[in-house]
This record gives C-alpha cells, structure tokens and sequence, in this order.
C-alpha cells in the first residue's frame, strides 16, 4: 500500500484572505474616525441666534396740537446688512430735558432717562404705516406741560426682533413743547350772498392753563358729499368723534385743506361753489417764542352752499279789466315787463281785495311768460295784483308794484 504525506493547502487559498481582513481594518478605521470626529454623536444643536437690526436713522418730532408726531422708517436690513424676514418690534422712548442740554447733533448723546411711550408688535406695524413710513403720535398731557415748562421732548427708537436682539439707538429727535389752544367748539357757518360765512369764539385756554397771546386763525375746508347723513343738518355739525373712535368725521379732517387766515372771530369763504357741500374746521394760533402753534381742529360746520339771492321785483306791471263779451266772462288781463336776470326761471301772480295785502297766488307752476289772464274775477270787484320772479334755486323775488283793477279799462298803481 503506498504511503501518502498530507499536502499542505495551497498558498492561493491563504492568500485569498487577506484582502477580507484588509477592507475589515479600513471599515474599522473609518467607523473610529467618525465616532472621534462626533459626525454620529448626539451632542448638543448649535444655536441659532436671532438677527439685530439695524439703526433707525430718520426719526423726525413734529408737535401738532397737544401730539407730537413721530415719524422714521421700520428697519429692512439687520445691523450686518441681510434683509429681514419681516418688520421687528418697534419700541419708542422719550425723555425731558432742560431746553439748554438737550440733544442736538453737536450733543448726540442719548436721553439720559428714557421711558418707554410705546411698543408696536410686528402684527400691528400695518396700523401706524403711512406711505411706508411708521407714524405715531404721542399725545402730551396736562402733567406733561406743568412738569416741564422749559423743556425739550427727546425721543429714541430701538427695534428688535428678540428681546436679547435689540438695535442701537435710533436718532435723537427733539422738539419744544408747548400746550396748544383748546379746540373751538362752537364754529357755525351759513350762506349769505353765495358766501359761506363762518363764526366763532375764541378759545380761552390751554391743557396748562390761561390762554396765551393769539397769533391768528387757520380756515381748513374738505368737500363731501351733500347733505351727508352722518350730519343732522346743513349749517352746523356737531362735535367731531376723538380720533380713536374712527368715523366719517376723522375721515373728513384728514381731508382738510388750508384755504385761508384770518385775524378775527369771523370768516366769508367766497371761492365755494354753488351746489357742493363743504366741511369746515378753524385751528387757533398760540404765539410762542419763535412759533406759532396750532390748536386741533374745531368741531366740524356742514354746508350745502346754495343760492339765497332772489332777483329783483318785476317792472312795468299793467292790469286792464276786460268786460263780459259774447259769452266770453270779464275778466284782467296782466302784463310787465320781462325780468333782465338771466338766472329767472318764472313769474307768480298774486291778487287780493285789500290794497297793501299781497294776497293769493293765482297761478299752480311759475310762468314762462311775462302775462296772464285772470278769469276768476267778479264783475264789480275790486282787485289788486302784484307780480314776483323766482330764479332756478327757488327764490322769490319781492313784490312788484301793486297795481288795482274793478271798472273795465282801468289799471293803475297802487301806493
């Protein structure tokens, strides 16, 4: 029997094994490298920080009234210049100080002790939004005006858009306060002559006190539609809603337009035109040092502007009493003559029985002519006619001169 040794496994099949190991070890690697690099930890999320927006740079005061009106444009960039996603929180500060140290661009320091007037949520921005800039008004108060007689309002505006992510300080804005006029509040108008007249009382005194010296008065006038119901009647309307309260009044004011001064109590608006219906509101002037101050705006006087002139008595008035004919009734026959006013747009007749009376009217509808005949007469009755003209607006004219009628043929005045 031949003996056989054992053959040892080939070396290829050893070989095969290595590159399994291989790629096991560089797996291995790979997984380690990742676990020290922490691509797999669970480690705690970076945080995100909200952005700071940048610097309101145009807040502008403007007193009006007992307001002061701030007005600045809502920051659109962050302070590193990307855009912002949407208008952040706008808070609004004021302080008082003594007119000789307040803030100027010399002196651009910020208010030493600001208060916060206000804080406007982006939700609400649309509210105070005005030809896209922020407009607020800041109403003074009786305190404001007593506690600081010499003083300068300053204000600042800072946004955010979390309460750790505010701005820098805004501009300062600074104006001069002093206590306006009370408003007036018994305008009242009316037609004369095709004039608006306007009249009304001065104003007596302020929010702080005693009136001080009267510089004049501004006449503000806003069409609207005729006979508004929101008024009970033309001539005067009364008191306006508060601006909070909103309405067709607030609506009206913010219409207004400057159409003349005046010195007096008084004011005759000659450039209204007939037909339209206007609403009017008078600001008083404070004479201030080196201003004036307006007052808020009078109670609103409605008007329809209409024509009140009548034109002038018919002349030339002839009555001839004609006698009963052929079965034809006595009766008068009138005649004058025709009225030289282009605006007449009829004539009425009037007879009575008693000299000086102007009587009935004997005709239903004005008329086109400048005659008429009077059927109705009583033979042997004495009459006296006279003879008015009505323009297109209504209005009558006065009475001709009376002339009599009662034997046929006769016609004459009558004193």
């Amino acid at each position: 029997m031949e003996n056989r040794k054992a053959v040892p496994a080939p070396l290829l099949a050893r070989d095969r094994l290595w590159p399994i190991s291989f790629l096991h070890f560089l797996s291995a690697i790979f997984i380690l490298a990742s676990l020290l690099s922490g691509c797999a930890s669970p480690g705690e999320p970076t945080e995100r920080k909200a952005p700071v927006p940048a610097a309101v740079g145009d807040l502008v005061a403007v007193q009006s009234g007992n307001d002061v009106i701030l007005t600045f444009t809502a920051p659109k960039e962050t302070a590193g210049h990307k855009p912002l996603k949407e208008i952040p929180t706008i808070e609004i500060y004021r302080d008082f100080e003594p007119a000789t140290a307040a803030g100027s661009a010399a002196s651009p320091q910020a208010p030493a002790n600001p208060s916060l007037v206000v804080t406007i949520p982006p939700g609400m921005a649309d509210h105070y939004t005005e030809k896209g800039h922020i407009r607020y008004a800041d109403t003074l108060t009786a305190e404001d005006f007593t506690q600081h007689p010499d003083d300068v309002a300053e204000y600042i505006v800072r946004t955010n858009t979390s309460v750790k992510r505010e701005s820098a300080n805004s501009n300062i804005a600074s104006v001069r306060i002093y206590p306006a006029l009370d408003p007036i509040g018994d305008l009242k108008s009316e037609i004369a002559h095709s004039v608006v007249e306007l009249a009304w009382t001065a104003p007596q005194k302020t929010l702080a006190g005693a009136a001080p010296p009267i510089a004049g008065y501004r006449i503000y006038r806003a069409e609207v539609e005729p006979e508004p119901a929101a008024f009970a009647a033309a001539g005067s309307a009364p008191a306006a809603q508060a601006p909070e309260a909103g309405g067709e009044n607030l609506d009206l004011k913010s219409r207004l337009v400057k159409v003349g001064d005046t010195q007096s109590t008084g004011f005759e608006d000659s450039q209204a035109e007939l037909g339209r219906t206007y609403a009017y509101s008078v600001r008083s002037l404070a004479q201030y040092p080196g201003e004036a101050l307006e007052s808020p705006d009078s109670n609103l006087a409605v008007v329809t502007v209409r024509d009140v002139i009548p034109p002038a008595a018919p002349l030339g008035l002839i009555a001839v009493c004609v006698q009963a004919q052929d079965g034809t009734p006595a009766h008068a026959e009138l005649s004058w003559a025709i009225s030289p006013e282009t605006n007449v747009a009829g004539y009425n007749v009037y007879r009575s029985e008693e000299a000086g009376v102007q009587g009935t009217r004997m005709n239903a509808t004005p008329l086109l002519s400048p005659a008429f005949r009077d059927m109705n007469s009583i033979s042997g009755q004495h009459y006296f006619y006279s003879v008015t003209a009505v323009d297109r607006s209504g209005n009558e004219s006065p009475a001709s001169i009376a002339v009599s009628c009662g034997e046929p043929g006769e016609s004459q005045p009558t004193p």
